[in-house]
C-alpha cells in the first residue's frame, strides 16, 4: 500500500509543476489550472488511502464537504472585478489551516512532550514555524480583502499609513514575543505538559503582527502585499507538511511558496521598490476614484465630450488603451471591446497596454480584458508598448492614474519616483475617462491630467465609453 501511496504522490506533484508552467501564458492558463486540480485531487485520495483509521477518514471526508460548500459559491458567483479581494480570502483561509494544525497538534501531544510518530525537532520546529507564518498570512489576508472591499474606513486608514513607524515598532515588539515564546515551547518540548495558553499566546501575537503588518501599506502596493502573503501561506503549508511528514504537503506549499517569492520580487522591481520599503515604507492609502485630492499642479484641466473624443478616434492610424482599476470598478471591459471592434473595422489599429501591477492583484486587467475576448496578442506588456506611445495618435487612460504618472520619471521629489511607468505623456492626444479629479491609490497628484496634449472625460468609465461608441456609429 506505502508504494501505491508514493506513485500517486509522484504523479500528483508531476502535475502540480506540469499545470504551474501552464500559468505562464494567457492561452494555456485555464488548462494549467485543471491539471494543477486534478493533481491535487490525487493527492487527496493518496492521503485518504494512507489514513487507516476510519473516524480520521470520516473527518477528512468532512472537511472536504465543508470546504466545497463554502470555497465554490463564491468562486462561481464573484464577478471578475473582485477577484483580487477572493484570492486575498482563500489566500488567508490558507494560512488560517496552517495556523490550527498547529495548534492542534500541539495539544495532541501536551505541548510537543509526546511526540511519538514522527522526529521530534522537525515536528516542533515545522509546528511552531507554520503556526507564526500561518497566524501572519490569515489575518494580514483578512487586512487585504477589507482594504480591496473598501470595508475600512478612508480617514481612519489614512491616519493608519501616517502612523507607519508606531505599527512597525509595535510589529518588532511582537516579533519578539512571538519567537520568544516558540523558543521557549522548543526548549521545554521535553519537559512535563506544557500549558495550551502558551500556543494561543503565539497565534495571538503573529496575528496582531499580522494586521500591524498589512494595516499601514498604502493601496500602491497591495498586488505586491498579495503575492508576498501568497508565498507566507505556501512555506507555511510547507513547514506544516514537515511536521507531518506529509509529502504533499511540503511540495506543493514550496512551489506556492516559491513562485510567489518571485512573482513578488519581479512585481517589487516592476515598481522599483524593495520588499522591505513596502512593508516598512509604503506609500498611498487612498481610494482610486472616491478620494477628494484634486490635481494642483499649475495646469489647466481640459473637459471633453464623448462626442469630441470619438472624432479624434475615428481619425487616429493607431490607439492604445490603458486600463486600471477605474476599468474594473466600472465593468467596462465588455463596452471597451465593443468600441475597439468598431474602431477596428474602421481601419483603426487598437493596442492595450498593461502594466505589471495595474488594478489590484498581477494580471487583473490581463484577465478582465480577456473575459470580454480581447485577443491576447493585443494586450501588450510595458516594455513592449512603451515604445509604440510616440507613435500613437491617441492614448485612452480608463481608470488607470499611478501607473501613467510622468511623475515617477521626472520628478526626483515624488514618492513614486524611479518607479517604471507607461510613457503614455509621450502620446500625440491622451482622453482620459474618470470620475474625478481624485488622487491615485499613491495619494499624489498626476500632472498628464493637466498636460497639453490631455482632456479628461468625466464620467462612469463604462457609460463614457458607450456614448463613445454611440458616436463613433453615427460617424
Amino acid at each position: 500500500m506505502g508504494y501505491i501511496v508514493s506513485i500517486l504522490y509522484i504523479v500528483a506533484f508531476a502535475m502540480f509543476i506540469y499545470g504551474l508552467s501552464g500559468l505562464t501564458g494567457p492561452r494555456t492558463a485555464v488548462r494549467g489550472n485543471y491539471i494543477a486540480s486534478v493533481g491535487m485531487l490525487i493527492a487527496v485520495v493518496a492521503v485518504l488511502i494512507d489514513v487507516r483509521d476510519t473516524d480520521n477518514w470520516i473527518l477528512i471526508v468532512a472537511g472536504l464537504a465543508v470546504g466545497v460548500v463554502l470555497g465554490v459559491p463564491p468562486a462561481l458567483c464573484t464577478k471578475m472585478t473582485s477577484m483580487p479581494q477572493l484570492v486575498a480570502l482563500f489566500n488567508g483561509v490558507g494560512g488560517g489551516t496552517v495556523a490550527l494544525i498547529a495548534w492542534a497538534e500541539f495539544l495532541n501531544s501536551d505541548g510537543f512532550t509526546a511526540v511519538q510518530t514522527v522526529p521530534s525537532a522537525p515536528f516542533i520546529v515545522g509546528s511552531l514555524f507554520a503556526a507564526i507564518i500561518g497566524s501572519v498570512s490569515f489575518w494580514g489576508s483578512l487586512v487585504a480583502f477589507a482594504k480591496l472591499q473598501e470595508l475600512l474606513n478612508k480617514n481612519l486608514e489614512k491616519k493608519v499609513v501616517a502612523s507607519a513607524k508606531a505599527f512597525q515598532l509595535a510589529n518588532i515588539i511582537l516579533a519578539m514575543v512571538s519567537i520568544g515564546l516558540a523558543v521557549y515551547i522548543g526548549v521545554n518540548a521535553d519537559g512535563d505538559p506544557q500549558s495550551p495558553w502558551l500556543i494561543v499566546g503565539l497565534l495571538v501575537a503573529a496575528g496582531v503582527m499580522g494586521l500591524f503588518v498589512v494595516l499601514p501599506i498604502g493601496g500602491a502596493d497591495m498586488p505586491v502585499v498579495i503575492s508576498l502573503l501568497n508565498a507566507l501561506t505556501g512555506l507555511s503549508a510547507a513547514a506544516a507538511g514537515l511536521a507531518l511528514n506529509n509529502q504533499a504537503m511540503i511540495v506543493a506549499g514550496m512551489i506556492v511558496g516559491a513562485s510567489g517569492s518571485i512573482l513578488t520580487n519581479l512585481m517589487a522591481k516592476a515598481m522599483n521598490r524593495s520588499i522591505p520599503a513596502i512593508i516598512f515604507g509604503s506609500f498611498g492609502g487612498g481610494d482610486a476614484d472616491g478620494g477628494t485630492a484634486a490635481a494642483s499642479s499649475g495646469g489647466t484641466v481640459k473637459a471633453t465630450s464623448a462626442s469630441d473624443a470619438a472624432i479624434q478616434m475615428a481619425y487616429a492610424n493607431q490607439i492604445i488603451v490603458v486600463p486600471g482599476y477605474g476599468l474594473a470598478v466600472a465593468q467596462a471591459q465588455h463596452a471597451v471591446k465593443e468600441m475597439a471592434a468598431l474602431l477596428e473595422d474602421n481601419g483603426v489599429e487598437v493596442k492595450y497596454a498593461i502594466h505589471p501591477v495595474a488594478g489590484r492583484m498581477p494580471g487583473h486587467m490581463n484577465v478582465l480584458l480577456a473575459e470580454a475576448d480581447v485577443e491576447y496578442d493585443a494586450m501588450k506588456e510595458m516594455d513592449d508598448i512603451n515604445g509604440e506611445f510616440s507613435r500613437t495618435d491617441v492614448t485612452v487612460v480608463i481608470g488607470a492614474n499611478d501607473v501613467t504618472n510622468p511623475a515617477a520619471r521626472e520628478d526626483s521629489a515624488s514618492p513614486i519616483y524611479g518607479m517604471p511607468i507607461l510613457n503614455v505623456d509621450q502620446s500625440k492626444s491622451v482622453i482620459v475617462l474618470k470620475r474625478s479629479m481624485s488622487s491615485g491609490y499613491a495619494g499624489i497628484e498626476n500632472p498628464l491630467f493637466t498636460a497639453d496634449q490631455t482632456s479628461m472625460l468625466f464620467g462612469d468609465a463604462k457609460k463614457m465609453v458607450s456614448e463613445i461608441t454611440e458616436e463613433l456609429k453615427a460617424l
